[in-house]
């Protein structure tokens, strides 16, 4: 239960409908749209064009995005995967052959074609009732007509400037007057919702051909890149069910690779056969087994997925009971192991967002352009900021993430939801790069293990096992610190949180719904 006499969030109720997002502009258009009759998939594209203005650091329209929608509340859930490939010409010898060896984290190799807005307009078509344009003139309206920068945002902003001084395009649509903007200034792009404006006229083709594709083809092949308008033309988002499993008598439901929402499950397979109910959940061996099955889990990974069109993934036999046995078995309460550690090609940011409605359709969805601000290439007739997810691939022939034309590169932004007994009763997200499966994980177990609420759950201080070294937030007390260091962790107190998050859970018995939304960034949980 909250201390009120300490700072920290109420949780938010509410019957008819609840939404949580990153910024509480696009919780807003949410709720508007819900108020308005429309459904959970409405809303979440009003949310999701809102912050493709407020937040151009994290998310946009030259990104991907995932979803997983699950109608009336039921745990027949799809999973919308809407993340782009490679260029057709890509391949790892055109890359080797020119003393490439990794895809670097800006310039227009970095990009891979952006699949949200046609993931939008599957969904919309699936489950929508308002269409692509009511949907997006809430987003419109803060393009042309100005937003006020939010704390947050301002914070990554600053921490982007050299980049952005540094990128095509990006000092004249994102450093006005040379400056990172602060929190309180405003902030118009009309060349942003004039486009906005084109793909709520026209849908997708607006976006994948014609005019807007053009100025992205023309200002990535101007660049070296190796795009084309056929690239974008034949994009489509693929719908698949998702992969899920069981913890502590509730599915947990990802969507498969190339998303890396398996990593999640590996690390709930693993703690699974440990009692974390007799550790305190701000304990050093509750923190160490975390940081064990991360470092299980991430190796795993990094080994064995990529695109499963181009290479075989053998996702039962990751998410088997034995091979969780196995992994277990390299874990012990008196010392971090021997685990040779992972080291992905990209730490990247994202947004995320839950929206159920009156008739309890569920959506989770979780939007990104990769690393902060993307490519830090912005299209100069659109303004549209494009992603940097390519530097997801390797350039290791052989491995399941080698980059190929027409590929999809392993991902790190994941939505998530639960089910019980045959009904949604969590959709929930943690942005923030390599943290997401690690707060997917912890989020899971704060509510299921240790009975915290949804606001709580995302609240605690958080740690990511990356790359050999457990960057700790400056909330962990320094017991856990100190415990931590004579496992044989070595420790760093990170300077940026990890990411954020969002989670509606859904009593079906009462009627009710409660939201939680992250004070790491600036959004909230709305409700009525």
């Amino acid at each position: 239960m909250r201390d009120f006499q300490r700072p920290g969030r109420s949780t938010v109720h509410a019957t008819n409908g609840m939404v949580a997002t990153s910024h509480p502009q696009a919780s807003l258009a949410a709720i508007d749209t819900l108020r308005a009759g429309g459904t959970a998939a409405d809303a979440t594209i009003a949310a999701a064009a809102v912050l493709s203005v407020l937040e151009p650091q994290s998310t946009g329209i030259g990104g991907d995005c995932f979803i997983l929608y699950a109608p009336k509340g039921s745990d027949t859930v799809t999973a919308y995967n809407a993340s782009g490939p490679a260029p057709a010409a890509a391949s790892a010898d055109w890359y080797l052959s020119r003393g490439i060896k990794a895809i670097p984290l800006t310039g227009p190799h970095s990009v891979s074609i952006p699949g949200a807005i046609d993931g939008w307009a599957r969904l919309l078509a699936d489950h929508g009732r308002q269409g692509m344009d009511a949907n997006l003139q809430a987003a419109i309206r803060v393009a042309e007509e100005g937003y006020v920068v939010a704390p947050r945002i301002a914070f990554d902003w600053a921490h982007s400037l050299d980049k952005l001084k540094a990128g095509t395009n990006t000092e004249r649509f994102l450093l006005p007057g040379g400056k990172a903007p602060r929190a309180g200034d405003i902030i118009r792009q009309p060349e942003l919702g004039a486009t906005l404006r084109a793909i709520a006229r026209h849908g997708r083709d607006a976006f994948y051909t014609g005019s807007i594709a053009e100025d992205m083809v023309e200002t990535l092949r101007t660049l070296g890149g190796l795009h084309t308008i056929e690239d974008f033309a034949t994009f489509s988002t693929e719908t698949v069910a998702p992969i899920k499993t069981s913890y502590r008598g509730h599915e947990i439901h990802e969507c498969p690779p190339n998303g890396p929402g398996i990593t999640a499950l590996l690390m709930m397979n693993i703690l699974g056969g440990f009692d974390l109910k007799k550790y305190d959940p701000m304990s050093v061996e509750r923190f160490h087994l975390e940081a064990e099955a991360t470092r299980l889990a991430f190796a795993a990974r990094e080994t064995y997925l990529g695109d499963p069109r181009f290479a075989k993934v053998d996702v039962e036999r990751l998410l088997s009971a034995g091979w969780a046995d196995e992994a277990r078995k390299q874990i012990t309460l008196d010392r971090a192991a021997d685990i040779a550690d992972a080291r992905p090609p990209m730490h990247p940011s994202t947004v995320y967002i839950a929206v159920v409605d009156r008739d309890r359709n569920v959506c989770s969805m979780i939007y990104s352009v990769a690393y902060k601000f993307g490519a830090a290439i912005v299209a100069p007739r659109t303004g549209i900021v494009l992603q940097n997810r390519g530097a997801g691939f390797r350039i290791e022939p052989g491995h399941p993430n080698c980059i190929a034309g027409g590929k999809r590169p392993l991902h790190t932004i994941i939505p998530a939801l639960v089910t019980k007994g045959g009904r949604a009763v969590m959709p929930f997200g943690v942005m923030g790069g390599q943290y997401q499966p690690v707060g997917h994980t912890r989020v899971v177990t704060n509510v299921l293990d240790y009975g915290l609420d949804v606001q709580e759950a995302i609240d605690q201080p958080r740690g990511l096992h990356y790359e050999g070294v457990y960057q700790l937030e400056t909330s962990v007390p320094e017991k856990v610190v100190e415990g931590l260091q004579k496992l044989g962790h070595k420790t760093v107190t990170v300077e940026e949180p990890h990411g954020g998050g969002q989670a509606i859970w859904i009593d079906w018995d009462k009627g009710t719904l409660t939201g939680g939304s992250d004070p790491r960034k600036d959004g909230c949980a709305l409700g009525y």
